[in-house]
Protein backbone atom coordinates (compact mmCIF):
# COMPACT_ATOMS: atom_id res chain seq x y z
CA UNK A 1 0.00 0.00 0.00
CA UNK A 2 1.39 3.39 -1.00
CA UNK A 3 0.12 6.20 1.24
CA UNK A 4 -0.06 9.79 0.06
CA UNK A 5 -0.77 13.17 1.59
CA UNK A 6 -2.56 15.45 -0.86
CA UNK A 7 -2.57 19.22 -0.40
CA UNK A 8 -5.66 21.05 -1.59
CA UNK A 9 -6.32 24.72 -0.90
CA UNK A 10 -9.92 25.91 -0.57
CA UNK A 11 -11.32 29.44 -0.63
CA UNK A 12 -13.49 29.03 2.50
CA UNK A 13 -14.57 26.70 5.31
CA UNK A 14 -17.81 25.71 3.57
CA UNK A 15 -15.95 24.49 0.47
CA UNK A 16 -13.32 22.75 2.59
CA UNK A 17 -15.99 20.97 4.65
CA UNK A 18 -17.94 19.89 1.58
CA UNK A 19 -14.84 18.44 -0.10
CA UNK A 20 -13.54 16.78 3.09
CA UNK A 21 -16.91 15.17 3.85
CA UNK A 22 -17.37 13.84 0.33
CA UNK A 23 -13.87 12.37 0.13
CA UNK A 24 -14.16 10.52 3.43
CA UNK A 25 -17.77 9.43 2.82
CA UNK A 26 -16.85 8.06 -0.61
CA UNK A 27 -13.74 6.29 0.76
CA UNK A 28 -11.41 8.36 -1.40
CA UNK A 29 -9.65 9.56 1.75
CA UNK A 30 -9.15 8.03 5.18
CA UNK A 31 -8.87 11.42 6.88
CA UNK A 32 -8.93 15.07 5.83
CA UNK A 33 -7.59 17.81 8.07
CA UNK A 34 -8.64 21.41 7.40
CA UNK A 35 -6.10 24.00 8.46
CA UNK A 36 -7.57 27.53 8.51
CA UNK A 37 -5.59 30.75 8.51
CA UNK A 38 -3.44 30.11 5.44
CA UNK A 39 -2.61 33.10 3.25
CA UNK A 40 -1.55 32.34 -0.32
CA UNK A 41 0.36 34.68 -2.60
CA UNK A 42 0.39 33.60 -6.24
CA UNK A 43 0.46 34.79 -9.83
CA UNK A 44 -2.83 34.52 -11.73
CA UNK A 45 -3.94 36.30 -14.88
CA UNK A 46 -0.70 38.23 -15.09
CA UNK A 47 -1.07 39.71 -11.60
CA UNK A 48 0.18 38.84 -8.14
CA UNK A 49 -2.81 37.90 -5.99
CA UNK A 50 -3.22 37.27 -2.27
CA UNK A 51 -6.02 35.24 -0.71
CA UNK A 52 -7.05 33.77 2.63
CA UNK A 53 -7.50 30.03 2.20
CA UNK A 54 -8.06 26.76 4.05
CA UNK A 55 -5.48 24.01 3.46
CA UNK A 56 -6.75 20.44 3.29
CA UNK A 57 -4.31 17.65 4.17
CA UNK A 58 -5.86 14.57 2.61
CA UNK A 59 -4.64 11.09 3.60
CA UNK A 60 -5.20 8.56 0.81
CA UNK A 61 -3.51 5.86 -1.24
CA UNK A 62 -1.98 5.92 -4.69
CA UNK A 63 -4.72 3.52 -5.81
CA UNK A 64 -7.41 6.10 -4.95
CA UNK A 65 -5.59 9.19 -6.27
CA UNK A 66 -7.07 9.29 -9.79
CA UNK A 67 -10.64 9.08 -8.47
CA UNK A 68 -9.84 11.65 -5.75
CA UNK A 69 -8.51 14.11 -8.34
CA UNK A 70 -11.66 13.77 -10.44
CA UNK A 71 -13.94 14.21 -7.41
CA UNK A 72 -12.11 17.30 -6.16
CA UNK A 73 -12.37 18.72 -9.69
CA UNK A 74 -16.14 18.22 -9.52
CA UNK A 75 -16.49 19.85 -6.09
CA UNK A 76 -13.93 22.66 -6.14
CA UNK A 77 -14.99 26.15 -7.31
CA UNK A 78 -11.57 27.12 -8.75
CA UNK A 79 -10.74 26.56 -12.41
CA UNK A 80 -7.31 25.20 -11.39
CA UNK A 81 -7.55 23.79 -7.86
CA UNK A 82 -4.33 23.01 -6.02
CA UNK A 83 -3.80 19.26 -5.80
CA UNK A 84 -0.30 18.13 -4.87
CA UNK A 85 0.27 14.48 -3.93
CA UNK A 86 3.24 13.80 -1.67
CA UNK A 87 4.50 10.27 -1.07
CA UNK A 88 4.58 9.10 2.54
CA UNK A 89 7.97 7.45 2.88
CA UNK A 90 7.44 6.02 6.35
CA UNK A 91 5.01 5.98 9.23
CA UNK A 92 3.53 3.84 11.96
CA UNK A 93 2.47 0.57 10.35
CA UNK A 94 -0.90 0.52 12.10
CA UNK A 95 -1.72 4.03 10.83
CA UNK A 96 -0.67 3.24 7.28
CA UNK A 97 -2.74 0.04 7.42
CA UNK A 98 -5.72 2.10 8.61
CA UNK A 99 -5.38 4.45 5.62
CA UNK A 100 -5.46 1.44 3.32
CA UNK A 101 -8.47 -0.11 5.04
CA UNK A 102 -10.41 3.17 5.22
CA UNK A 103 -9.98 3.82 1.48
CA UNK A 104 -10.63 0.25 0.31
CA UNK A 105 -13.76 -0.45 -1.69
CA UNK A 106 -16.59 -1.57 0.63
Amino acid sequence: MSALIVHCSCPDLETAGRIAGALVEERLAACVQALPGMVSTYRWGGRVERADEILLLIKTTRARLAALKLRVGDLHPHDVPELLAIDVVDGRDSYLDWIGAATAAP
